[in-house]
């Protein structure tokens, strides 16, 4: 018999905690970035490509529900899967990234930090996103998104390091 669709008994709260997850990594990053932005940030020196600081609000809780859905495609099919389990603990790792760069960048005040962390970020969004991939083709694609602004996010992170020596 095959599996259902949706078991609300048991998918509902993963998704729950899955989205959850990833906004309790937002708010903890936004410690270090919301306070830094009015003074520090705003005072960089920036390149043509950076976009203004409404845009980062929109796009990142996006990225955030998409994160935790693709979080929740992998985590329903099992943690007894061994690919299962390393697709989460990969997660995991990349999301304890995600976190770090903004202390790095932000909380640090610190653009080559926040250059070094977001590279290993990017590495380990794209090991996260192929092994996804290979458990849920959706949850492989949801993450998309993520490395694409990742990449537009270090690329912006490398100018302002260039620019701000």
């Amino acid at each position: 018999m095959a599996e259902p669709v949706w078991n609300s008994k048991q998918d509902l709260p993963r998704l729950i905690v899955s989205i959850l997850v990833c906004f309790v990594a937002a708010a903890i990053g936004s410690i270090f970035t919301t306070p830094r932005i009015p003074g520090w940030y705003a005072g960089l020196t920036k390149p043509w490509f950076a976009p203004p600081n409404w845009v980062f609000g929109p796009v990142w809780t996006t990225l955030y529900l998409l994160m935790g859905i693709a979080l929740f495609l992998v985590w329903r099919k099992g943690l007894e899967r061994p690919d299962v389990r390393q697709g989460v603990i990969l997660f995991a790792i990349q999301l304890v990234f995600n976190v770090a760069w903004s202390w790095l960048f932000f909380g640090l005040q610190s653009p080559l930090a926040g250059f070094v962390g977001i590279l290993i970020l990017w590495v380990l969004i794209l090991a996260t996103l192929i092994q996804f991939w290979k458990i849920s083709r959706a949850a492989g694609a949801l993450l998309i998104p993520y490395i694409l602004w990742v990449t537009i996010a270090a690329n912006l992170n490398y100018a302002i390091m260039v620019l701000n020596p």
